[in-house]
């Protein structure tokens, strides 16, 4: 009879349990080694990252270390000119008048109320104009007084200055032209030429939208 099996099942001797126990504490204590090494890690990065915060913050303090400011969007150009002008009477105004829209005899109808406001009309018709608002005032840097005279009977309109030398004025009539200002509600006080393109976000940054690409015709 095998004195190490009772019933069938093996019976542990006691060196092997000793051993098993031996085992069982070289595990623990392993176990309590990594602990202590991954302790003493953390809290060797924790000391070095309040460190290294002490050290940013007494160089911000003593002006050693800047930290970038964000950069500030640069100042729009108005393209508008900022001059101050007169009211220019009326007859005194050479105006063209163009219809850019689909409405038939637009250009034809504000002409003859022009007319009647003693403006004195040339050419009248239709063109092809990329400009998006209520109408363009065109004009070269000699007939700006008188667009700024045009402006103030148009609402909403906007002023373009291109290379003519005359002082002759284009007025080109858009999609969201209404009326005309009604005669006794002018404004003939001095004041600027408008540009409310420059306020209103449009991401078309052409500054020649009203350029026709067509001859005028009546």
């Amino acid at each position: 009879m095998d004195p190490d099996i009772l019933h069938g099942h093996h019976v542990v001797s006691g060196p092997e349990l000793r051993a098993a126990m031996e085992a069982a504490r070289d595990a623990d204590e392993t176990v309590r080694v990594r602990r202590r090494v991954l302790h003493g890690v953390v809290l060797v990065l924790l000391i070095g990252l309040i460190a290294a915060a002490i050290i940013l913050a007494l160089a911000i303090i003593n002006g050693r270390f800047k930290i970038p400011a964000a950069e500030t969007a640069p100042t729009p150009v108005s393209s508008c000119p900022a001059s101050m002008f007169d009211y220019t009477p009326n007859d005194k105004i050479n105006l063209n008048v163009y219809n850019s829209t689909s409405r038939p005899g637009l250009a034809r109808t504000v002409a003859d109320e022009l007319l009647a406001r003693k403006f004195v009309v040339g050419a009248v018709g239709n063109i092809n104009a990329g400009y998006r608002g209520a109408a363009a005032v065109v004009s070269g840097a000699a007939g700006q007084a008188a667009a700024f005279s045009v402006q103030r009977n148009i609402p909403g309109s906007d002023y373009f200055q291109d290379g003519r030398t005359d002082a002759s004025v284009d007025l080109i009539l858009a999609h969201d032209y209404k009326a005309l200002v009604p005669p006794e509600l002018v404004d003939q006080t001095p004041g600027k030429l408008s540009c409310p393109r420059e306020s209103r976000r449009i991401a078309d940054s052409d500054k020649w939208p009203v350029m026709p690409t067509a001859a005028p015709t009546s």
